[in-house]
């Protein structure tokens, strides 16, 4: 088998394995950080940050550079958010890793009005003010 064709086969055989490969985001917890205001169950503003919540990882797997700042429409209690992903991950890692931020927000702030996950590879935070991170 001549040069040329060893080369052609290692080329097919690594660019084979580069599909294999995939990565996995570090979903190591770096900080959590809890308001210390509570909310109740009916409380409105637990209707606002359900919705942010649910917009903040909806989107910002999609959005430019994996960053997505929102507030709630609902005017009796706002609540504003913002998510992001390291922009090296993938749209399903960045996905995964905000599921992983918002778990271990809500298992170290419970009904907390606001609150922040930062993970090593992405962070998830919500207020029931305006802020800018």
């Amino acid at each position: 088998m001549g040069f040329l064709q060893k080369l052609a086969l290692i080329v097919i055989g690594l660019s084979m394995l580069c599909r294999i490969a995939r990565s996995v985001p570090n979903t190591n917890v770096t900080s959590v950080l809890c308001n210390s205001g509570v909310y109740t169950g009916g409380d409105p503003f637990a209707i606002s940050l359900a919705y942010v919540l649910a917009d903040l990882e909806n989107a910002t797997p999609t959005a430019k550079g994996y960053d997505y700042h929102n507030i709630s429409p609902y005017p009796n209690a706002f609540a504003y958010g913002h998510a992001a992903c390291n922009n090296n991950l993938t749209t399903s890692d960045c996905i995964a890793c905000l599921g992983a931020a918002k778990t271990a927000m809500f298992a170290s702030c419970q009904s907390r009005i606001g609150a922040r996950s930062l993970l090593y590879d992405c962070t998830i935070r919500y207020e029931q003010y305006p802020f800018d991170d």
